[in-house]
């Protein structure tokens, strides 16, 4: 910091100093105003005019310095606004002056160009005395060891941020270039800071030269531009800093203090900003809300936004009760006090029966599902009883108690599955469906890929990785996923359930698709990492249930826009044969409740024609048994909605 004597000053003892340095001025301004006007060599009589009318000029000056408030600004924060006022202050007193002396006095001696040459010198000399001490603070000046950045984005953004650098040099960062790709700005300079290329020169300008850390100064940038800067970056060890998003900046100034390190979250796609949040209030205000899996990531999230939009009654149901007293307790201490956390089983259709007389919700996100791929590979039994029981016990209670609206959560993983938890799920999809046709319950389901930070994303598995030195463990190099950020595709979800009229299946727009393996390498370099030198990959190869790239759609699926930006309405086959399908799913659950694997993945067969299993071969069963949807077989007479009647031997209901 540059000492200075005035910081041990009150601010009345700084005005006055202020004041007298500008009166001196003043004088000093109208006597070289003369000198220049004759050439260095005065008269006798100009002389005389010029001692007899400085007192005048000094009083008319300082009477108009206090309208114009010229003692109330803070020096190291001088703009253009300030020298604006500087302008009209002196204007203002030269007119005046010019008027008491010409029309007042009658001096017609007094020469008409020192009004003028006066004014002029007498702007630079005051906006020289302000603009000193922010030349002292400028970085390079008296102080060393400050960090060298190099900005990428020479707008608005990096224009304000430059200059909040060179005002507050606590910070500790010294701007020394700017980066962009528009190549009229190359070669000019904000600031002072000069444009030294674009993103293509990034090698050269920082080996030249040799910042300390990468500031993003896009704020408004889509997240395709910042994967790209970052990859472009992905050569040089450097950290990697940003500026808040413009959603979140809103009209804020650009500050130095709001710099922070690039994050994960900055690479993916997010929400428009202009969604309308009146149909989210209007859907959920005064409403009764159930939300089952409520302690799960996606569940929780769920929960959290819908008690900001001010519903009658929340209902959380989960039945692992660490995650629900977590989120119950969360949302209490948040002063919501219309939360009623429940421990239960969606699989227990009693339970689920009295919940739902007893709660009487209006809506229902049924979120509760097995997701984990691997893992239900290996229980095929139970994600079946679960994803597929659990949802039908769910969905059946609240056709049976005239729910008014009820949202499946489903996933990617439903469309040409390949995995038990996928499978599950699109069975799931066909039920809500089915439902829909025959219902007054208005069924929908709401389809998405990876939501980036929930239970189980490979996200947190590599930051683990990468926290305790490597390897992070990539399946394929060639692995490709859709992500999404939990809280706006929860925010996303809501607004599908706003749009749903009956047996929609809405789907989420996540952008592009990004590989696996360069999330791995963009989480090493945020972490301040070489990818393959400091922390290494390791590839070990797909597991059961999982393809290289994931879908959103089907084949046979018709996509449709909807009123709401990156929501996506997906139409089924609607010649697709659904009658077969309770009966089917009837001898599914009854083969997963006996436990024989065989012909729980043959019967997902039968449903899910797309469906080819990882787990075991799929057998082929006899005549009687291989009948499938939209197959001309014709199937035992079923009702549309199944009836249970209590546990079965294993636990699990069973049918009536």
């Amino acid at each position: 910091m540059v000492p200075s004597f005035t910081t041990s000053l009150t601010v009345a003892q700084r005005r006055f100093l202020l004041f007298v340095a500008h009166l001196g001025l003043a004088a000093f301004s109208n006597w070289l105003a003369f000198l220049l006007r004759f050439d260095e060599d005065i008269p006798a009589q100009q002389w005389e005019l010029f001692a007899s009318m400085l007192p005048l000029l000094l009083t008319i000056r300082a009477l108009t310095f206090y309208p114009f408030r010229l003692y109330d600004g803070l020096w190291r924060y001088m703009s253009l606004w300030d020298v604006r006022d500087l302008a009209l202050s002196i204007g203002a007193s030269s007119l005046i002056f010019a008027g008491v002396v010409r029309l007042g006095l009658g001096i017609r001696a007094y020469p008409s160009s020192i009004f003028v040459i006066d004014a002029l010198l007498l702007l630079c000399l005051f906006a020289g005395l302000r603009a000193f001490p922010r030349l002292l603070r400028e970085p390079g000046w008296m102080e060393t060891g400050l960090k060298r950045v190099l900005i990428v984005g020479a707008g608005d953004a990096g224009a304000m941020i430059v200059r909040e650098m060179r005002n507050n040099r606590s910070y500790g960062y010294q701007p020394i270039g700017f980066i962009d790709d528009n190549p009229a700005k190359v070669g000019h300079r904000i600031h002072g800071v000069k444009v030294l290329g674009n993103r293509a020169d990034l090698p050269q300008v920082i080996a030249e030269s040799r910042p300390d850390v990468v500031l993003v100064a896009m704020p408004s940038a889509a997240s395709g531009t910042i994967r790209a800067v970052v990859k472009a970056l992905e050569p040089f060890h450097l950290p990697i800093q940003t500026l808040p998003t413009l959603r979140d900046l809103l009209q804020c100034r650009v500050e130095v203090s709001q710099i922070r390190n690039l994050s994960i979250e900055d690479l993916l796609d997010r929400v428009p900003v202009d969604l309308d949040p009146e149909p989210l209030r209007a859907l959920v205000r005064g409403a009764r809300v159930l939300v089952t899996g409520a302690g799960g990531s996606i569940g929780s999230e769920l929960c959290r936004q819908v008690a900001r939009l001010s519903p009658a009654a929340l209902v959380l149901l989960d039945r692992y009760e660490n995650g629900l007293f977590a989120i119950a307790n969360e949302l209490a201490a948040a002063g919501h006090t219309f939360i009623a956390p429940v421990i239960g089983d969606i699989t227990d259709v009693g339970q689920m029966n009295r919940l739902f007389a007893e709660h009487r919700p209006t809506l229902v996100f049924h979120a509760a599902a097995h997701k984990h791929v691997p893992l239900m590979e290996g229980s095929p039994c139970e994600a079946v009883l679960n994803n597929v029981g659990g949802t039908r016990i769910v969905a059946e209670a609240a056709h049976r108690h005239e729910v008014e609206r009820f949202i499946l959560i489903s996933t990617d993983k439903a469309v040409n599955p390949v995995s038990v938890m996928g499978a599950s799920k699109g069975v799931a999809e066909l039920l809500v469906q089915k439902l829909a046709r025959s219902s007054r319950t208005m069924f929908a389901t709401v389809r998405f890929g990876n939501v980036l930070g929930s239970n189980g994303s490979v996200v947190p598995l590599f930051v683990e990785q990468i926290k305790a030195g490597g390897p992070v463990t990539i399946t394929d190099p060639n692995m490709r996923r859709y992500f999404m950020l939990m809280a706006e595709a929860v925010h996303l979800v809501l607004h599908a359930a706003g749009l749903a009229k009956g047996g929609e299946l809405f789907v989420l727009e996540m952008g592009e698709q990004i590989g696996v393996a360069d999330m791995a390498r963009n989480l090493i370099r945020l972490a301040g990492f070489v990818p393959d030198k400091d922390i290494a990959l390791t590839y070990v190869g797909c597991r059961p249930g999982e393809k290289l790239v994931e879908e959103l759609v089907a084949g046979h699926e018709r996509v449709e826009t909807t009123a709401v930006s990156k929501v996506l309405c997906v139409r089924p086959d609607p010649a697709r044969d659904l009658s077969r399908l309770p009966a089917l799913v009837a001898r599914l659950e009854e083969s997963a409740a006996e436990g024989s694997v065989v012909h729980v993945l043959s019967l997902l067969r039968s449903i899910l024609p797309a469906y080819r299993s990882a787990v075991a071969p799929i057998v082929q069963e006899s005549a009687h048994d291989s009948v499938g949807i939209g197959t001309e077989k014709p199937l035992p007479a079923s009702v549309d909605i199944v009836t249970v009647s209590g546990p079965s031997p294993t636990g699990r209901p069973r049918r009536a």
